[in-house]
């Protein structure tokens, strides 16, 4: 079943990823997982690292390794404004293992409840997702 196009942009701090009309939009919030089609009520939630599925059409679907950032749902369309977007299939597997690791070990040398620990923590979910991402597009 068609469903009714809008507008999509999905910008990034290098500029603009993506810009076309999709019948679907699927990602993630930090309260969970979220679907927004054509005349979706206005919304502004932040995001979570995950796979952004934008589809076109039923059989057409444009991926994303999605970073945090913010969704805003409003009546001309859908703006994700996100730090990272990157198609699964340009993502090194080896880059993304050394991210994590850093990672980890940023959290193990940082002190309880401070910045730095809160900071890695979050560089850690995003290579634990790009890297799931990334693995399932090999």
């Amino acid at each position: 079943m068609a469903r009714t196009p809008f507008r999509v942009e999905v910008l990034t701090p290098e500029g603009s990823t993506f810009d076309d009309e999709v019948e679907m939009i699927s990602t993630r919030t930090t309260t969970g997982s979220i679907g927004v089609l054509a005349r979706h009520q206005p919304l502004l939630g932040m995001l979570e690292p995950t796979e952004l599925r934008l589809y076109r059409s039923e059989s057409e679907v444009v991926s994303y390794a999605q970073g945090e950032g913010y969704i805003q749902v409003s009546p001309d369309g859908v703006l994700v404004l996100v730090e990272e977007a990157h198609p699964p299939d340009e993502l090194d597997v080896a880059d993304l293992r050394e991210k994590l690791r850093k990672a980890e070990d940023a959290m193990a040398a940082a002190e309880p409840n401070s910045e730095g620990r809160r900071r890695a923590a979050t560089d850690k979910r995003r290579w634990e997702t790009f890297l799931r991402i990334a693995e399932g597009s090999s």
